[in-house]
């Protein structure tokens, strides 16, 4: 299942019996997203310009699935108890797909702080208790991406003849603050290349180990976090990454 998308790099791993309820009650659920992310594509311009707010791959993601008919969710759930209003909890997903043989639901992590996924995996875990989702998914960056994000930021630099801050500043990047300045200072005056010294910066401040990626996911799914929801996570390869745009 979904083998296209391993060959394009994707990781892909499945708990509580996913895969065999994909391919049992959402054969075309299953198509549908692999088709889906198939396409994507990521010009690395994004991954160095990116700002606050929500990334535009996440929005091109969002605008594309809305077209498939996933939509945003908001489930609330009552405790009521002779009558009285006793808990209201609700719970909000991205991007939620009924179907006759049940619901599907999707978030996506690209760049969040890393407990978004604890929220995200006890969501499913209660929506799955209350029979409200059959099976769910979460996509973020895979473990290659995440390693290889700091050579292709350093090669944007390169390619872009980025020697200083000031280069960055003519490209519209906002002034750096004197901890990272003085980090990549620091390593100039060691000798290191100034591509080279940002791009660790940029990447660590950036997209660091406690952001969303895979193997935070996994670190996670492993713990049992989500249990007994059936979950298919799908982790974003190097390939998607555009380095000409």
């Amino acid at each position: 299942m979904f083998e296209r998308l391993r060959n394009l790099g994707y990781e892909v791993n499945f708990a509580s019996h996913a895969e065999a309820i994909l391919s049992v009650d959402f054969p075309d659920v299953a198509r549908e997203l692999e088709d889906a992310l198939l396409g994507v594509k990521l010009p690395i311009s994004e991954i160095v310009n990116s700002g606050g707010g929500e990334a535009q791959l996440t929005q091109r993601l969002r605008r594309g699935f809305h077209a498939l008919g996933w939509r945003k969710r908001n489930v609330e759930m009552k405790k009521i108890v002779d009558g009285v209003e006793k808990e209201s909890i609700s719970h909000e997903i991205d991007h939620f797909l009924a179907t006759p043989r049940g619901n599907f639901a999707l978030e996506i992590e690209w760049n969040n702080k890393d407990p978004f996924f604890d929220r995200d995996l006890e969501n499913f875990k209660r929506l799955h208790a209350e029979g409200v989702v059959g099976v769910a998914a979460i996509l973020t960056r895979g473990s290659e991406l995440q390693v290889a994000l700091r050579h292709m930021v350093r090669d944007w630099a390169i390619q872009n003849e980025v020697t200083s801050f000031a280069d960055l500043k003519s490209k519209g990047f906002k002034r750096p603050t004197e901890r990272q300045e003085t980090i990549v200072q620091a390593k100039v005056l060691r000798g290191e290349v100034f591509a080279d010294a940002w791009a660790a910066m940029f990447c660590s401040d950036k997209y660091g180990m406690a952001t969303t990626h895979w193997n935070k996911l996994q670190d996670r799914v492993r713990r049992g976090v989500g249990n007994p929801c059936p979950l298919v996570l799908f982790g974003l390869p190097p390939s998607i990454v555009d380095m000409s745009a």
